[in-house]
């Protein structure tokens, strides 16, 4: 008689070990780029597809997110990852499951949350359908589209001697959920965000938070500018970093003075949807900025000034939501 395999739940796995149960099981696509990129690339090797879910509890809370807030914030991380496959994106397609007491007023600034990302973030790109359903709890589910004017960037084409590159903001978000956690929360329930509470630099983490601004438009132009290998940085640049790094088959050495003054927060927080590219030697685009260098295989993915990485950090749904960091 064989022992029956464990069959653990899945809080007691890693965001990646259960994406692994479910791609060996769904076995091999029809797509040009499936799994493991940041879209997928279909119909001819044109167009690109990916999909996000934002979920009330481990993706936002309704006592700091406005409607209009949270359809930005959804439009913004599926335009991201259109971008960081040098893509343009073209469309949008939302489901939003709504519980029945949801007020209309939510779901009308919602949508114009929606529209306005697209046109500040990448001008073109539209909301073009979707699906509306009730559930107790409130979900936003965007699927975007995208059109390529050149080959793919992948996470895998980064090589030794290449400079690591960064486009947008790095930390800012992180420190903005920070902020909330520590500065709006009574006896364990949050409570609604009081700017006159924070000085500039704090209300600004915390729009970068609940409104984030990745550079979209940069996507195309690192494509054009030779990026040999680009991802968006969502769940914090040592882990995304490590991500690339393993895609591609080569180590990542970050310069921690490139971050500036607060490099712990930049290296550990996600969120911010920076695009992170690796360029063969020489000029980069304007927008990006190098902060680091490809090197060949080695023991740890990603190294800091040359040393191991103290810690990955980055956010991991099934590990860090209900400890108090989303």
């Amino acid at each position: 008689m064989t022992a029956s395999r464990p069959d653990p739940r899945v809080g007691d796995l890693s965001e990646g070990q259960i994406l692994r149960r479910i791609l060996d099981r769904l076995g091999p696509g029809r797509a040009i780029v499936g799994p493991g990129d940041d879209a997928a690339v279909i119909e001819g090797g044109r167009i690109v597809a990916t999909v996000d879910t934002l979920v009330h509890g481990p993706d936002f809370r309704l006592a700091w997110t406005s409607g209009f807030d949270l359809g930005w914030k959804a439009a913004a991380v599926n335009l991201a990852d259109v971008a960081a496959m040098g893509a343009r994106p073209t469309a949008l397609l939302v489901a939003l499951t709504l519980p029945d007491d949801t007020r209309v007023s939510f779901v009308e600034a919602l949508a114009d949350g929606l529209r306005a990302a697209c046109e500040a973030l990448a001008p073109g790109c539209a909301v073009e359908g979707g699906d509306l359903t009730v559930s107790e709890t409130l979900t936003v589910a965007v699927t975007a589209l995208g059109v390529l004017d050149g080959p793919p960037v992948l996470r895998s084409g980064a090589r030794a001697g290449d400079t690591v590159a960064l486009a947008g903001r790095a930390g800012d978000a992180a420190h903005g959920l920070a902020l909330l956690f520590s500065r709006f929360v009574r006896d364990g329930i949050p409570v609604p965000v009081d700017d006159a509470a924070l000085d500039e630099i704090e209300r600004e983490a915390v729009v970068a938070q609940l409104r984030p601004a990745p550079p979209i438009a940069l996507g195309p132009v690192a494509a054009r500018g030779g990026a040999r290998a680009m991802m968006d940085v969502s769940d914090g640049l040592l882990l995304d970093a490590s991500r690339l790094a393993d895609a591609s088959g080569v180590t990542i050495d970050l310069r921690r003075a490139a971050l500036g003054p607060e490099a712990a927060r930049a290296l550990a927080g996600g969120e911010d949807h920076a695009l992170l590219a690796a360029f063969p030697p020489g000029p980069l685009p304007e927008g990006f900025r190098a902060i680091g260098v490809v090197g060949g295989r080695g023991a740890a993915p990603v190294t800091v000034d040359g040393a191991p990485a103290e810690a990955a950090g980055g956010w991991d749904p099934y590990r860090d939501w209900d400890a108090g960091r989303g």
